[in-house]
């Protein structure tokens, strides 16, 4: 019996960790993911106001487009001359991951 009760304790200690690491990787993916998000819709909003990019849309629009196919969302975008700077976040279990990323060219 008690070989019984020590085997089945160690299966759900093994079940609880298991799940503890599952969520902190989770997390942890929704964190580099919004980053990426925020990269990439800094990179969008700065090649439009650089002109690299020709589009009818603002800056910041195109910025929330391509947060959005990322799978995040748009919480801020501010174009200063040549310079993007964006917010993005996501969700993942109940937490908000928020990425801050900017573009353009070096400060001097």
């Amino acid at each position: 019996m008690s070989g019984t009760a020590l085997a089945a304790g160690v299966v759900t200690v093994a079940a609880a960790l298991s799940l503890g690491l599952a969520a902190v990787g989770g997390a942890a993916v929704t964190a580099q993911r919004t980053a990426g998000a925020a990269d990439a819709a800094a990179l969008a909003a700065a090649d439009v106001v650089s002109g690299a990019v020709i589009t009818g849309e603002d800056a910041c629009a195109l910025a929330a487009r391509v947060a959005e196919a990322s799978g995040s969302r748009l919480v801020s975008c501010a174009v200063d001359a040549l310079t993007a700077t964006v917010e993005v976040s996501s969700a993942y279990s109940g937490l908000v991951a928020v990425a801050r990323a900017r573009a353009g060219p070096p400060k001097s």
